[in-house]
């Protein structure tokens, strides 16, 4: 020890858990229920949240993981009658897609890729345009039911459903 100072000791860093990714309108999902082939098929997720599902019609989905669909199938399948100790299954086939307006070549719909940043989006809209503050940006997302617009940064994470918009620079 120099100067007779303790040493520093590193004190653990809790890293926060990613939020689980919560199904809406859009996503497209693959759904298998063990041992019956009439159920198993691609769905999308409709405007109003369900996906409309053989034998037990809708079933809500807006909100839910798919491991909660999953169970909340298999729980419709006993209820009405139909199996005993079903074993359902939810993939996600395809997630909804994102948007960007503003001041971006080409604004509009974009399919959605896993850690995709803001900057990267913009790069799928064609990149900024002449009068694009390249540094400034909003998201509009749904977080529950609410409906939030935040400031974001080039590296800002995007989520399925998220509108990005590019602002134009002041000059």
């Amino acid at each position: 020890m120099v100067g007779g100072c303790a040493p520093d000791i590193a004190q653990p860093v809790t890293v926060p858990e990613a939020e689980p990714y919560t199904l809406d309108t859009g996503d497209q999902l693959r759904v298998t229920v063990f041992g019956q082939e009439e159920m198993a098929g691609d769905y999308v997720v409709n405007g109003a949240g369900f996906v409309s599902l053989p034998l037990i019609a809708q079933v809500q989905a807006r909100g839910r993981t798919a491991q909660q669909l999953e169970q909340d199938i298999g729980q419709q399948l006993i209820d009405q009658g139909f199996l005993k100790e079903p074993s359902a299954n939810v993939q996600i086939l395809t997630h909804r897609p994102f948007y960007i307006l503003g001041q971006v070549a080409q604004p509009g719909q974009f399919v959605f890729l896993e850690n995709m940043t803001v900057l990267a989006g913009v790069a799928m809209a064609g990149g900024f345009t002449a009068r694009a503050d390249s540094d400034g940006f909003t998201i509009t997302r749904r977080v529950g039911d609410q409906i939030i617009e935040e400031r974001a940064q080039r590296n800002t994470l995007l989520k399925p459903g998220d509108v990005v918009y590019v602002q134009e620079r002041v000059l």
